[in-house]
C-alpha cells in the first residue's frame, strides 16, 4: 500500500492540502487564503470558482513540494466549513451566486418565521437544530428567492446545491463532465433538511423552505470503502480515491479520536466549536446546544453529538489585526495582550453575527464594555482573548446540563492554540485541564483518518488512538473566586448585546 493519505481542508478563510504518514504525523503541506466578501453589513459571501482554483492550486504545490504521485497516496479525504452553501448549474459548472457564509445574517426573517409559524419544533425534533441563519437551508431559499432563473432550473434538476465538500468533491471527479453531486452525513446534518434518525433528507423539512428535491445531493456515510469516485482532472491525484467527507468540526472529533462516549473537543478557529460524543443516541438539547451527527464509518451505526457552535472567536482576533490595525499578525495578539496583567474590567462580547450557542440571538451585536481613559490597546487584546475563553464556558456550562457530564478535561486543537496565553486563560476560566496534541490542525488529520479507515490504511480506531500523543498542559491557575466573579461579569457583559438590531 502507498505510504501516506492526503487531506483537503477547505476552511472559512484558507484552503491547505496536508499530507500524513501512518503515524498520523504531517508529512507536507500548503495552505492559500481566499477572499472575504462583505457587500452589506451582516452578509459575509466567498467565491466559489476561487475557492476551486486554491484547492487546485494547493494540491499541486504541496504534491510538487515534496516530490509526490498519486501513487504515493492511498487515499483522500475532504473537510470543510459546513453550512456555506453555494447552488451551481449542472452543465456549466458556473455558480449562481457567491457562497453564503456560515456567518451569514440575511436570512434571519427566514429563520423567526419559522419560529412564528410553529416549525421551530419540527425541524428541532427532526434535524437536531433550531431555525437559525447559521445553517444551510435558509441559505438555499434565499438563493432560490432572490437569483433569476435558478428556481425553474432547480426544478428541472440543473441547478445544484451543496456545502463545500460537495462543491470540491464535484469538481473533483469531474465537474460538468461527470462530476459526483454527494454530501455526507455530517454535513447533511448542519442543513436543517435531513432527519437524524433516518439521515435522509425529508420532504416536510424540504417543504418548509421550497427547497425542490432534485437539487440535493446523495448522503453518503463519512467513511466509504467504495468511494465517491476518483480524480481524472486534478493530475497530481490522477487515480487517488476520495473515501472520507466531514464537516470541519466533526473531522476534528475524529483527529482528537473522541470515539468513546463522554468524550469532547474543542476547536479554535474562525469560530469555536466543542463537541461531545454521545453514542449512537441522539441527545435533545433543552439549553441551546445543537444535536448532530459526529461521523458514520461504513457498515457501522452513526455516532452522535452534542455541540456548541460560536461565531466568532478567532476571526475575533483577525478584526484587530484587519479593521483596528493594533497588530500585524494573529500570533502578535498574544505579545500586545502580555503587557498588561488582565484587561482590568473590559469585556469584549464579539457578536458580529449574533450570538450562536447557546443563546441563539441573531438581535445581538459586538460590544465592548467597562472602558476608561486608563485602557489601552493591550486591555483590548486580552479582552479578546478571555471572549474565546468565555464563550467556551457558556458552551460548556450547557452542556454538563444536557449531557450531565462535568468535564473532567479539554482536548483542544486549531490555530488559536498556538497562542499559550489564550490556551491558559482557557484553563483558568473554565477550572479543568487543557490539552494540545502533538498535531493541532486535527481536522485535517480527521479527514485523513476518515479516508485512510475506508482503504485499510489504518486498521480500526484503536490504531488511530495509539498515534495520539500531548504536545503541552495548561492547568488552572485562577482561585474561584476570580473564576466566577469574572464569568459573572462576562454574563453582564453579554446582556449589553441583546435586542440591538430589529428582527421581523
Amino acid at each position: 500500500m502507498a505510504d501516506y493519505v492526503a487531506a483537503i481542508d477547505q476552511g472559512t478563510t484558507s484552503t491547505r492540502f496536508m499530507i500524513f504518514d501512518h503515524g498520523g504525523n504531517e508529512v507536507g503541506r500548503h495552505q492559500l487564503e481566499h477572499e472575504q466578501i462583505m457587500p452589506k453589513a451582516g452578509w459575509v459571501e466567498h467565491s466559489p470558482v476561487e475557492i476551486w482554483e486554491r484547492t487546485r492550486s494547493v494540491i499541486a504545490t504541496a504534491m510538487n513540494q515534496h516530490h509526490l504521485a498519486a501513487s504515493d497516496l492511498a487515499a483522500l479525504g475532504i473537510t470543510n466549513q459546513r453550512e456555506t452553501t453555494l447552488v451551481w448549474n449542472r452543465r456549466t459548472g458556473r455558480p449562481y451566486y457567491n457562497a453564503i457564509v456560515w456567518q451569514d445574517t440575511r436570512t434571519d426573517r427566514i429563520a423567526s418565521a419559522l419560529e412564528r409559524e410553529g416549525k421551530g419544533e419540527v425541524i428541532r425534533a427532526k434535524a437536531g437544530l433550531p431555525p437559525a441563519t447559521y445553517f444551510a437551508a435558509g441559505k438555499v431559499q434565499w438563493i432560490l428567492e432572490n437569483v433569476d432563473g435558478v428556481r425553474a432550473d432547480a426544478e428541472r434538476g440543473d441547478a445544484l446545491f451543496g456545502t463545500m465538500d460537495t462543491w470540491v468533491l464535484w469538481n473533483l471527479t469531474g465537474g460538468p463532465r461527470g462530476g459526483v453531486h454527494i454530501t455526507d452525513v455530517t454535513n447533511a446534518s448542519r442543513t436543517m433538511l435531513m432527519d437524524l434518525r433516518t439521515l435522509a433528507w425529508d420532504d416536510e423539512l424540504l417543504s418548509f423552505f421550497s427547497i425542490p428535491r432534485a437539487m440535493l445531493p446523495e448522503i453518503k456515510p463519512s467513511s466509504e470503502p467504495a468511494g465517491y469516485g476518483l480524480s481524472p482532472d486534478v493530475s497530481p491525484l490522477a487515480g487517488v480515491p476520495i473515501s472520507g467527507i466531514l464537516g470541519d468540526q466533526q473531522a476534528a472529533t475524529v483527529g482528537q479520536v473522541c470515539f468513546a462516549e463522554g468524550e469532547a473537543k474543542n476547536t479554535y478557529g474562525t469560530g469555536n466549536f466543542l463537541l461531545l460524543n454521545t453514542g449512537n443516541r441522539p441527545v435533545r438539547s433543552q439549553h441551546g446546544l445543537l444535536t448532530t451527527v459526529a461521523y458514520q464509518f461504513a457498515g457501522q451505526d452513526p455516532v452522535y453529538a452534542l455541540e456548541g457552535s460560536i461565531a466568532v472567536t478567532g476571526s475575533a482576533v483577525q478584526w484587530l489585526r484587519d479593521q483596528l490595525h493594533i497588530i500585524g499578525d494573529a500570533a502578535a495578539s498574544e505579545t500586545l495582550a502580555r503587557r498588561v496583567e488582565d484587561s482590568a474590567g473590559v469585556y469584549f462580547v464579539p457578536a458580529f453575527s449574533g450570538l450562536f450557542a447557546p443563546y441563539w440571538r441573531s438581535d445581538a451585536r459586538g460590544a465592548i464594555v467597562g472602558l476608561a481613559r486608563f485602557h489601552n490597546d493591550a486591555h483590548i487584546a486580552r479582552a479578546t482573548l478571555e471572549a474565546i475563553c468565555y464563550q467556551s464556558r457558556d458552551v460548556v456550562e450547557a452542556m454538563a446540563k444536557d449531557s450531565g457530564v462535568d468535564l473532567a478535561v479539554l482536548k483542544v486543537d486549531g490555530g488559536v492554540t498556538a497562542n499559550s496565553l489564550c490556551m491558559q486563560t482557557q484553563a483558568d476560566v473554565l477550572g479543568v485541564p487543557v490539552i494540545r496534541p502533538q498535531v493541532a490542525e486535527t481536522t485535517a488529520l480527521g479527514a485523513a483518518y476518515a479516508a485512510g479507515l475506508a482503504v485499510g490504511f489504518w486498521r480500526d480506531t484503536d490504531e488511530l488512538r495509539a498515534n495520539w500523543n500531548q504536545a503541552h498542559r495548561w492547568d488552572p491557575e485562577w482561585d474561584e473566586d476570580r473564576r466566577e466573579s469574572g464569568y459573572a461579569d462576562w454574563k453582564r457583559a453579554v446582556e449589553r448585546t441583546l435586542d440591538w438590531v430589529k428582527v421581523d
